[in-house]
């Protein structure tokens, strides 16, 4: 049967709690990998040097960074990439593959630490305190600038927030590599290298659920977090001359952009273009969703093909 179909479609960006990330972070992720870059080369030959498991296994999560930033990186460009014939959404769900690839990424430099903490706690080895402490407390300053070049865009991205948790969970697990090089110094404990290995797999393992987490909820098209489904049903119902809804859908085209698909069924004939655009900036306006498509059903009895209990 033939339908009646009205779109609207909302190309801004934002909302309470849905802004759109600043446009661009290249210079941050441009200067946050070369000086972790450099801070990966300097932590990992020290560490060669002192024996320092802390260190290397810090080097290593630092290491994982470095790519974790770069891939970013690379999906924000991609992301900017105009759509094609093929690729109608464009490349909007690279930041969302990118932040699933970082979680992995850093799951697997866990598994590393762990295996080799372990290995350390059965069998001790002495560590140059003084070394560890020094480059521990270059690896603060590096860290934490880092963090701080993404803080603005932690809110607003889950690519961004990525790079934010990695650098700022960095400089904690760094302080507690200072904290343990102090006390080595001063009690000669030698089992707190590895212990303090398996503190930074800890912390680093707990950032990480939380991104893995919301990336494959992203990933399989879950209504985004800070989204209230039924309050956006209770919104497009109490529109004028909204008979019922249904069909109403809501996901992630990326890690800022939501869209929005429903079936408005109103017997009283369909709405002019001012009702649909009304509409999408309420949507817009209240629930960050830049991209409404509504279809408008007149006929109750034939409005949709679903069985009568899926009818909203």
């Amino acid at each position: 049967m033939a339908h009646d179909h009205s779109h609207s479609h909302d190309h801004g960006h934002g909302g309470p709690g849905h802004s759109h990330a600043p446009a661009t972070f290249g210079k941050a992720f441009a200067i946050g990998i070369a000086l972790n870059t450099l801070y990966v080369c300097l932590e990992a030959a020290f560490g060669l040097i002192s024996g320092s498991l802390a260190l290397l296994a810090d080097a290593g999560h630092n290491l994982s960074d470095v790519f974790g930033l770069a891939i970013a990186w690379f999906a924000t460009w991609l992301e900017r990439k105009p759509p094609s014939g093929r690729k109608t959404y464009g490349y909007k769900r690279a930041p969302i593959l990118a932040s699933l690839a970082n979680a992995v990424i850093l799951l697997v430099a866990v598994g590393a630490i762990v295996w080799e903490a372990v290995r350390r706690l059965l069998d001790p080895q002495p560590v140059g305190s003084d070394t560890i402490l020094w480059v521990a407390v270059v690896g603060l300053i590096v860290n934490t600038g880092t963090a701080l070049l993404f803080m603005r865009g932690r809110n607003s991205d889950l690519n961004i927030k990525g790079a934010f948790l990695h650098m700022a969970a960095d400089a904690a697990v760094t302080a507690g590599v200072i904290v343990a090089a102090l006390l080595i110094m001063w009690f000669g404990w030698q089992w707190l290298d590895p212990v303090f290995s398996l503190v930074i797999a800890a912390v680093i393992l707990v950032g990480t659920w939380g991104l893995l987490r919301d990336s494959v909820k992203l990933a399989m098209d879950t209504v985004p977090p800070g989204i209230d489904l039924e309050d956006v049903r209770a919104r497009l119902e109490n529109l004028p001359g909204v008979a019922s809804l249904h069909d109403l859908h809501v996901w992630a085209l990326s890690t800022t952009d939501t869209a929005l698909t429903c079936h408005l069924v109103m017997p009283e004939g369909r709405p002019d273009d001012a009702f649909l655009l009304n509409a999408a900036d309420e949507l817009h306006e209240h629930h960050g969703i830049g991209h409404a498509t509504l279809q408008v059903e007149t006929d109750p009895a034939k409005a949709c093909r679903l069985a009568p209990e899926d009818v909203v």
